[in-house]
């Protein structure tokens, strides 16, 4: 059954991009010459401006940022499962911020991907190239295999969060639970939209992410708020957006439920001391055991964990008081 698993994301990855082609077509960016409106119908003095067409980014850069991807995600399951290193997943964690994030401004996003695989998939005339089905699939095939590491240090939506998350509190388990569902219902609605006809069709992911105003430092002065509250809240409650709102999330944890080898606490045992639970911010740890649908690997665990201290030969992080 583990060979099953572990073979099946490379079967979805070739078969995604072995029907990019029949899905993909050429897009046309330049504007017809004759919607332009016309000298005599605006006044005199009025000149017709020249078509323009946006250059697309060449094929050696797409295929640099999903190279860019899928070793990001390589190092991001290597340092949290195998070398079980906190500081080295921050590390990780900035860099990815400041390239998926703001360098690339959120363009390399598997997140709002999902809308054009949706909608590919019932129109035939979408065009998605295969670069965009490679970031959509490549996360959901490393969670396959190593649980959710592309929200350990890879997503700049995550990353940015993890971030500032400095003094979280517990959220109750029930709520996080009944706040864990909006995600579900949120890509719901999104693929609704998304597999609409082309005249009502709208992509939700990408008009509200509270994010891509703050990488491209420009937006709706509403959107660049709502962008900032999630930050401001991430401040005391750990990955509100990555927890309760993220679409793409919701098909993460599902994947990685059948994960070939998911994060766990500590290398050979685990210790009943609850030290774990008391560093993670994210409810990800149910009977000092870690939840694989709700882990982010964030390696917060480790700093406090004396099992995994004792082997590597480091001095855990001060173990907050008992009440």
């Amino acid at each position: 059954m583990r060979r099953l698993l572990a073979s099946l994301p490379t079967f979805l990855l070739v078969a995604a991009l072995d029907a990019a082609p029949a899905l993909a077509q050429h897009i046309e960016y330049e504007r017809p010459v004759e919607t332009a409106p016309k000298e005599e119908t605006i006044g005199e003095g009025y000149a017709t401006p020249q078509v323009q067409r946006p250059r697309p980014r060449s094929a050696a850069w797409q295929r640099a940022d999903v190279a860019l991807l899928a070793l990001a995600l390589g190092a991001a399951a290597w340092l949290a499962l195998r070398r079980r290193q906190r500081g080295a997943l921050v590390a990780l964690s900035v860099l990815c911020l400041a390239y998926f994030g703001f360098y690339r401004e959120g363009c390399i996003c598997p997140i709002g991907a999902t809308q054009n695989v949706a909608t590919a998939l019932v129109d035939p005339r979408a065009a998605v190239p295969h670069y965009v089905i490679a970031i959509f699939v490549l996360p959901l095939a490393a969670a396959l295999l190593f649980g959710r590491v592309f929200c350990s240090g890879v997503c700049p939506l995550g990353a940015i969060q993890e971030l500032v998350t400095l003094r979280a509190v517990a959220v109750p388990p029930r709520l996080d639970r009944a706040l864990g569902s909006l995600k579900w219902a949120y890509l719901g609605i999104a693929l609704y939209y998304a597999v609409l006809p082309a005249a009502q069709r709208d992509f939700l992911i990408c008009r509200y992410d509270p994010f891509v105003g703050l990488f491209r430092f420009t937006g709706a002065a509403w959107m660049l708020g709502l962008g900032g509250a999630f930050l401001l809240a991430g401040v005391f409650v750990g990955r509100p957006y990555c927890r309760w709102l993220c679409p793409y999330g919701a098909l993460l944890s599902a994947f990685s439920r059948y994960a070939w080898r998911s994060f766990s606490i500590t290398p050979d045992r685990e210790l009943d001391c609850g030290l774990c639970r008391s560093a993670c911010p994210y409810g990800a740890i149910e009977k000092n055991r870690a939840v694989g649908t709700a882990c982010f690997a964030c390696g917060r665990c480790y700093s406090t964990c004396p099992v995994h201290h004792a082997a590597s030969g480091t001095l855990p992080a001060a173990a907050p008081s008992a009440p």
